[in-house]
């Protein structure tokens, strides 16, 4: 069966093989899983003629797709996907450093955790902050322009001088569970 003067298996090869190159070039899209799944059912139906018919071909891509999402996702072939952002929100609390010197109109800093792109425009709440400046995130606005403070710049409140208080007064917590006894056992 021929669609645009190509064999179906041949077709599904060119589609899958250019969606793993869009892959390539934007990653995180997730056109991965199809791409392999039309590119291996092709190869299947240009080497296995009885799998050549568009039932079989669709039933191939949806057994081979099943696979390569599962290899995908057990296997995080990205390494360091579990970085990514989910959201804005994620990014409250979110520590890093000045690449631009920020202020309240204009700057840049690079995040620890910050997905795939760690750049963000930065906007300081309260004073300048100079480059190299350790930095955390008090809002994060939405879009690419998150709103910092300096890390040293943060001040102690009534609850930090508690606990601080009681760790040095010996009242703490103490640690839950039992001792470990002497053999390490």
């Amino acid at each position: 069966m021929a669609v645009f003067g190509f064999e179906l298996p041949v077709l599904l090869m060119l589609i899958g093989l250019g969606l793993m190159i869009a892959e390539a070039m934007s990653p995180g899209a997730h056109l991965i899983v199809l791409g392999v799944a039309l590119l291996f059912a092709g190869m299947l139906g240009v080497v296995v003629t009885p799998l050549a018919s568009p039932i079989a071909l669709a039933g191939t891509t949806l057994a081979i797709g099943a696979v390569a999402l599962f290899v995908y996702r057990e296997y995080d072939l990205y390494g360091g996907t579990t970085a990514q952002t989910s959201s804005s929100d994620s990014l409250r609390g979110a520590t890093g450093r000045v690449l631009d010197r920020v202020t309240e109109t204009d700057g840049r800093v690079k995040l620890d955790d910050g997905g795939f792109n760690p750049i963000y425009q930065a906007r300081a709440v309260d004073r300048t902050i100079e480059e190299g400046e350790e930095i955390i995130v008090v809002d994060p606005g939405g879009g690419n322009v998150v709103t910092v403070t300096a890390l040293d710049g943060l001040e102690d409140d009534q609850i930090d001088r508690e606990l601080a208080r009681e760790s040095d007064d010996g009242t703490g917590d103490e640690p839950v569970g039992e001792p470990e006894s002497a053999s390490g056992a």
